[in-house]
């Protein structure tokens, strides 16, 4: 689940017009009990990806138990559309099934991210929110993984609730913990999902004070040696000086957030190793992103703050996820569309590994079909919701951080490159 306490908005509204059309069209043409399987999965990979990250489950129930239309939603839906499909809508709690890839699992084209059984209409109304959230939270969470581990063991802390929209924020930081970020900046992040927060002062502390010693100096008597002290305002190596002179050389760290970084660095480290500082850490920030960190590896960094590549998803800000209906009473069926094909049917998948846990290949298959099951396979959908109601003791989001280490430890070596290429494990649809 999502953490100790969720947001207080309400989210009924976390849906289009045309679901409700939809919706509206099967009361009246009887066809809205039907009972049907919806699946969530994305038909490819962001361009140059070799995995994604499955991120914003936990957030996606507790939405489900708080979508409900109340007098002010209904209110603003009058006129658009009819009496009785507004009634339906007052009276609406889903009471279906949901199963899906926990939080921290890798998916692949193909995947079945989330299962949904339901009625027609307790099933299409959810399109929007599930979409919205698994979309979001799975395209930053596959770009913080990448970011995590292009800095090996170096720690890195999520600062970017500045680049994009506040609630994105929010989710944002709760995604990059999950895929191994250290810590946020975001507070509400802390508040709401119990992420660690962390930070340091920005530029504006260093102009307001008449000289950047004073400032140094400020600071330190407010928060300690072990603050993080910005050199880089005016002249780097002066900053630097400064910060020592303030704090001594117990001082926590600097941060540097612009220049060039690696050149900065090496320079850095010599001058406090030089000052006596050999223990004071050397922070890195400014507009980086994996690509950036990986250059940076051979450098003396001891850790790294993103901002806007994280919450942007590095170039990848949707993970294309859809939201397709697969079964029908029983019957499967499937769009055709060219380019835009479905596979028709309620899917299951495992996954094989080596004994050496490598993983090498995901099978989807028809839960009607059972592939044979070697010792190291493991079936990846857990059942999360049964008649409406969220199941207890599922996996929390530290939990989906293990599992995501874990994962990424089981992924070939070079399914972990930067450079582009075939997914990182292939997805098998055996036939049925």
């Amino acid at each position: 689940m999502s953490g100790p306490s969720g947001s207080s908005a309400s989210t009924a509204l976390l849906t289009d017009m045309y679901e409700l059309t939809m919706v509206a069209a099967a009361l009246a043409d009887g066809t809205a009990e039907r009972q049907c399987v919806f699946e969530l999965f994305a038909r490819r990979l962001p361009d140059g990806r070799r995995y994604g990250v499955v991120a914003g489950t936990g957030r996606v129930l507790d939405a489900l138990q708080d979508f409900r239309f109340g007098d002010e939603e209904l209110a603003s839906l009058q006129g658009s559309l009819d009496e009785r499909t507004l009634k339906w809508l007052a009276d609406y709690r889903f009471s279906g099934d949901v199963d899906g890839y926990p939080e921290g699992e890798l998916y692949f084209p193909g995947s079945p991210i989330l299962t949904v059984s339901g009625t027609f209409a307790d099933a299409v109304v959810l399109e929007t929110l599930l979409l919205s959230i698994l979309n979001h939270d799975s395209a930053i969470a596959s770009a913080a993984a990448r970011m995590v581990t292009a800095a090996g063991n170096r720690p890195l802390i999520e600062m970017g609730s500045r680049r994009t929209h506040e609630e994105a924020g929010v989710a944002s930081a709760r995604a990059a913990y999950l895929a191994g970020f250290g810590a946020t900046s975001n507070l509400e992040a802390g508040r709401r999902y119990g992420v660690p927060t962390a930070g340091t002062a920005a530029h504006a502390w260093v102009l307001l004070h008449d000289d950047e010693a004073a400032a140094f100096r400020s600071q330190v008597e407010a928060l300690g040696v072990n603050t993080t002290l910005l050199v880089d305002t005016y002249d780097i190596r002066q900053g630097i000086e400064r910060a020592i002179e303030a704090a001594g050389p117990e001082l926590g760290a600097i941060r540097i957030d612009s220049g060039d970084l690696g050149v900065l660095a090496r320079q850095a480290r010599e001058q406090l190793d030089a000052l006596g500082a050999t223990d004071t850490k050397i922070v890195l920030s400014g507009d980086l992103d994996e690509y950036a960190i990986a250059s940076l590896r051979a450098e003396p960094v001891d850790s790294y703050g993103v901002g806007t590549s994280l919450v942007t998803g590095s170039g990848a800000p949707t993970a294309s996820m859809v939201y397709k209906l697969v079964e029908v009473d029983g019957r499967p069926v499937a769009k055709r569309s060219s380019s835009k094909e479905s596979r028709g049917g309620r899917k299951s998948a495992l996954r094989r590994y080596k004994p050496t846990g490598t993983a090498v290949e995901e099978v989807v298959h028809p839960v009607t079909v059972s592939p044979e099951r070697g010792p190291h396979d493991r079936v990846l959908p857990i059942p999360m919701v049964r008649e409406g109601e969220t199941l207890a003791d599922l996996p929390g989001l530290d939990d989906g951080r293990e599992r995501l280490r874990a994962a990424l430890v089981s992924v070939p070596w070079e399914g972990l490159k930067l450079s582009r290429g075939e997914p990182a494990i292939p997805t098998v649809f055996p036939e049925h």
